[in-house]
């Protein structure tokens, strides 16, 4: 399968793989299914970088339900961990939360990283783990600048890709290095 065909894989990384980067692949994910260019050319995923976890963050349930999403899909999600390589290897670009996240990203695949907030805004702010957080309003302050911030990643990833693919027809190599870190 030559460049022009094969998907451009997104995976989000965050320590637990229980609130920010699932809600941040639901969020692309649907951005992506809802658009006809982009449709068929991304797969997006997650990972944990730091702790093992089982289920998704009952927080997160409740605004990835309010966002629209069916409970069923929601629970569906089971964190990954890092050690499941075939993610990160499968990955064209890493998208983490904060710059710890890339020290604790399997050094290999280091190169691949860049910060949420970089991969959105091409400036480094690190995104606070909502984990804690002590109500759902207060976890749902993090949740919008994720949501922001994916929102602004993918009109740079569409514009990045389809850049690519009209180079590629061309037969030149732009916008590459873009999307490739």
């Amino acid at each position: 399968m030559n460049d022009t065909h094969k998907k451009y894989n997104v995976l989000f990384v965050c320590s637990s793989n229980v609130c920010r980067s699932p809600y941040c692949e639901f969020m692309l994910r649907r951005m992506i299914e809802n658009d006809e260019d982009l449709k068929g050319r991304v797969e997006v995923h997650s990972s944990a970088v730091f702790n093992k976890s089982k289920s998704i963050f009952p927080k997160a349930v409740n605004i990835l339900k309010r966002e629209g999403f069916p409970e069923s899909e929601i629970l569906a999600h089971k964190p990954s961990f890092k050690t499941d390589k075939e993610r990160f290897e499968n990955a064209d670009v890493i998208i983490g939360m904060s710059r710890m996240h890339k020290l604790l990203t399997p050094r290999k695949y280091r190169s691949k990283y860049i910060t949420l907030s970089e991969a959105a805004t091409g400036k480094y702010s690190p995104v606070p783990d909502p984990f804690l957080a002590t109500s759902q309003a207060e976890y749902d302050k993090t949740m919008s600048v994720l949501k922001n911030y994916v929102e602004q990643y993918f009109i740079r990833l569409k514009s990045a890709l389809n850049r690519r693919r009209n180079a590629s027809r061309n037969g030149g190599e732009k916008a590459n290095a873009e999307l490739d870190g």
